[in-house]
């Protein structure tokens, strides 16, 4: 279809307290709203640029417009994947497509996917990265949850995961250093944490320094996040880890990440799909790719303040497909 009509716009979601990772902190998340108009129809897709890709508000904003033409002119979404590299932008732009399509054509995005139609699934709930006394107390307000994902890094971790361990004694816990150890940390805390139920260790070392996991005998899996875009970060993951964490916004859309699923199974990878901090708009398309995870991290919306209307469903850490109404 073409004179089809895309935009973009900033949206701000506060965030209840404060959000740190081993990166920093933060009280709100920006994000961008694409949009795109036609046949009286209106697709969405949202997308939080990561500076640590190299992306900004502004630069990502950019990227949308740039292809605003070849939209309006019918680009569709391989023709989107020959004009923006996997990143935020392009996921904003094939999701508000998926969404769009699926609009026009009165039928699910699931449909338009050919595949089953999805189900809910269990999110985990993230602990910000915080003294070892307030993760603590953190995980006592959250023991009634199943999973739990601490985010960790460095020194002072062991004490830690022990603090939440002692107040959230039937969670199930992962923990995620966001780059931050070395492999002398994972050599350390790899067998203690194995002692504390821990069941995953995602992203320990930095992206371009993980050859260091080639050979090494970890107690717990290991999940790449930093280390996986998209379907052509596979090869260099193989021998590293036994997991990949799938995020639209690293992958470029619900297009890629569903193909990324697929060949991660292919090649004998466990799936996690999460997210970044965003609303229930940057959500709903994952919960296409969640079904069957191994874990699934679509907490985002859980630590905001303000959220869509309507959002996705949430009864306690169980998260239900989006309404047409917010996607798909």
């Amino acid at each position: 279809m073409t004179g089809r009509r895309l935009s973009v716009r900033q949206a701000v979601w506060p965030i209840r307290g404060v959000f740190t990772i081993s990166r920093g902190s933060r009280t709100e998340a920006r994000t961008l709203i694409a949009e795109i108009a036609a046949g009286g129809a209106v697709g969405r897709g949202e997308c939080t640029p990561y500076a640590r890709y190299g992306e900004s508000l502004e630069s990502v904003a950019a990227q949308i417009e740039s292809v605003a033409q070849a939209i309006a002119d019918g680009a569709d979404r391989p023709g989107l994947e020959a004009l923006l590299p996997p990143g935020a932008a392009r996921n904003a732009v094939d999701c508000a497509l998926w969404d769009l399509e699926a609009k026009l054509a009165g039928v699910p995005a699931w449909a338009v996917a050919g595949i089953p139609e999805p189900g809910p699934v269990t999110t985990v709930y993230t602990l910000s990265l915080d003294t070892v006394e307030r993760m603590g107390e953190a995980a006592r307000q959250s023991a009634h949850r199943p999973l739990l994902k601490l985010k960790l890094t460095g020194d002072g971790d062991l004490e830690r995961v022990q603090a939440v361990r002692a107040n959230a004694p039937a969670s199930r816990l992962v923990v995620d250093a966001n780059e931050a150890w070395s492999i002398g940390h994972l050599e350390r805390f790899g067998p203690a944490f194995a002692a504390l139920g821990v069941e995953l260790i995602e992203q320990p070392l930095k992206a371009s320094e993980d050859d260091a996991l080639k050979g090494f005998e970890s107690p717990i899996p290991l999940c790449a996040d930093e280390s996986c875009h998209d379907t052509a970060s596979l090869d260099r993951c193989a021998g590293k880890y036994a997991m990949v964490n799938i995020k639209l916004d690293k992958a470029g859309g619900l297009t890629e990440a569903l193909r990324l699923r697929a060949a991660a199974r292919e090649r004998g990878f466990a799936v996690m799909v999460g997210c970044m901090v965003a609303s229930s708009l940057a959500m709903a398309p994952a919960t296409l790719v969640a079904q069957g995870a191994e874990v699934v991290d679509l907490d985002g919306p859980l630590l905001l303040a303000q959220d869509h209307d309507p959002a996705l469903r949430y009864d306690g850490a169980t998260v239900y497909p989006p309404e047409p109404a917010l996607w798909g």
